[in-house]
């Protein structure tokens, strides 16, 4: 039996999560997880941090796999509750949004290495991050995903 959250389990959710690999294919042309039944299933199972927030003004979370949840010290329901600034301390936050407007405006970038803060404000370095754009299958902008290494 999986231990998949079941907030990633709601199907307009999981519908969106699975964008993440299908994004992913789009625009670097190879998968992301090993082809799959469950997309869903295979991006929570993988071992590098897999996190995707929304379009909103103040993008939230709607997904980060156990790799990431471990990393930020957060359980799923807590976690696609958060702004995705609240990954990065006060001050790197004006860097953080930099990096999101290169990738938005380039499609992805695979030489991201910053510090991040976990929930509970521990500090620690991500390093060949590949942050990228997000799309639905309309071809219509879906938000930003990132991976790294944990």
């Amino acid at each position: 039996m999986t231990d998949l959250p079941a907030v990633y389990r709601e199907a307009p959710r999981s519908r969106q999560i699975a964008w993440i690999a299908q994004s992913h294919e789009r625009l670097l042309g190879k998968p992301l997880v090993a082809p799959e039944e469950d997309l869903v299933l295979a991006l929570w199972e993988d071992p590098r941090a897999i996190l995707a927030h929304g379009t909103e003004p103040d993008p939230v979370f709607f997904f980060g796999n156990r790799a990431a949840l471990t990393a930020f010290e957060c359980d799923a329901d807590s976690f696609v509750t958060m702004p995705s600034r609240l990954s990065a301390e006060a001050p790197l936050r004006e860097e953080r949004q930099a990096l999101l407007d290169r990738v938005q405006r380039h499609g992805f970038i695979d030489d991201y290495a910053g510090m991040r803060i976990s929930a509970k404000g521990r500090r620690f370095p991500i390093g060949d991050a590949l942050v990228f754009e997000l799309s639905d299958p309309t071809g219509a902008r879906a938000g930003q995903a990132a991976v790294f290494a944990v």
